[in-house]
């Protein structure tokens, strides 16, 4: 009853595909078209948010020409692949040129010079100034340095590609 007649079964023998003859197919490429899946499902996603936007009635001949005229633009901008290495490069600092941000001081950068600089008092490092009376902590002897710059630090801007400015202290306003 559990077996089976030998005259129905069949024998399947598969065989591994390394094995197995496949036809060769030759591939065509067409040198001209570029298709970038990721570039058209983006505008796809633009075209069906302007749309929405607009609300329940359809755009206008108008708006779509518009439409269609910005999405050309897209389309027909350069696509970067590659990333050109870069060589940082110190951009000289000359008096009163600050030319990476603001010319003064940030409040992170004041943060940090202050932070600093309590920390070196602290740990017993000589002030600079003579230590005023109002003086409770080494943070209030930093600030008053720091407002007077005496402090012999040299601040460092960076630019997104890797150049650099080294600025000391006493060129900020």
């Amino acid at each position: 009853m559990y077996l089976s007649d030998a005259n129905e079964a069949e024998l399947v023998v598969e065989e591994p595909e390394e094995y197995v003859e496949t036809p060769e197919t030759e591939e065509v490429f067409d040198g001209d078209v570029e298709v970038n899946t990721g570039l058209n499902k983006a505008l796809d996603t633009y075209r069906k948010l302007i749309e929405k936007n607009e609300g329940l009635e359809p755009l206008t001949e108008k708006q779509q020409e518009a439409l269609e005229k910005r999405i050309k633009e897209i389309e027909a901008r350069e696509v970067v692949e590659t990333i050109e290495e870069h060589e940082p490069v110190e951009i000289p600092c000359e008096k009163g040129k600050i030319t990476i941000g603001p010319p003064t001081l940030t409040r992170f950068e004041k943060a940090r010079i202050m932070g600093a600089r309590a920390l070196q008092l602290s740990l017993g490092a000589p002030p600079f100034i003579p230590i005023p009376k109002t003086a409770r902590i080494s943070l209030d002897i930093a600030m008053e340095e720091l407002e007077q710059r005496v402090i012999p630090i040299t601040i460092r801007r960076v630019l997104p590609n890797g150049d650099y400015q080294n600025i000391p202290i006493d060129y900020f306003d």
